[in-house]
């Protein structure tokens, strides 16, 4: 079973401001019960994490949650989910860096089947994720691809600066990027928008 911990403000898009004594010690994991899932009004055609509240709540579960204190370090391993405002990611590991005087999140970096789904329905996975709240920055590492609907783009490497709605993607060695997308027929309406959450 998954444990769960609310965080204050992360960053699967965002950064993460944590009340004093927030983090525990590693602790075994419990039963919850499920917890219904929240609605809210459909967002705008926005890239991910751009204009999104930086305040809202963010919960993290885990199969077990470490606090190394002196390093300033938070690590969350085993069935990782973070989920702040319609957002999620999905990871084996997530490692939460924080600031000197530790009370606020600089960078995670997220490893083991990384998956992200943002709450305009766009999905991505890697090998690695890493978040720099500095540099409102998203990069992902090791085969990379980011797909909507069925419009997708692959490469080693892809950077989103999310505070400037723009994206890098770079080849490797053995591959370069590859970028498929489907134009709209004349005349064809666009798909509605499912509600935050409910990507199909």
């Amino acid at each position: 079973m998954k444990r769960g911990l609310a965080l204050g403000v992360l960053g699967l898009w965002s950064a993460v401001t944590l009340a004093p004594g927030a983090w525990a010690q590693t602790a075994p994991s419990r039963p919850r019960p499920a917890r219904p899932a929240a609605t809210a009004p459909a967002p705008g055609p926005e890239m991910p994490g751009a204009g999104q509240d930086r305040r809202a709540p963010v919960t993290v579960d885990a199969d077990q949650l470490e606090n190394l204190q002196k390093e300033g370090l938070v690590v969350f391993t085993g069935n990782v989910v973070a989920t702040q405002n319609h957002s999620t990611q999905y990871a084996d590991r997530m490692e939460v860096y924080l600031d000197d005087r530790r009370d606020r999140i600089v960078r995670t970096v997220s490893t083991g089947n990384v998956r992200i789904i943002t709450r305009d329905c766009r999905t991505g996975t890697a090998k690695r994720v890493e978040y720099y709240d500095t540099e409102q920055m998203v990069v992902l590492i090791g085969n990379a691809r980011v797909w909507r609907d069925d419009n997708v783009v692959t490469g080693e490497r892809i950077t989103i600066y999310l505070a400037e709605d723009r994206s890098v993607v770079e080849g490797g060695q053995e591959e370069r990027v590859k970028a498929v997308f489907y134009p709209r027929s004349q005349g064809s309406t666009a798909r509605p928008k499912p509600p935050p959450g409910q990507c199909s």
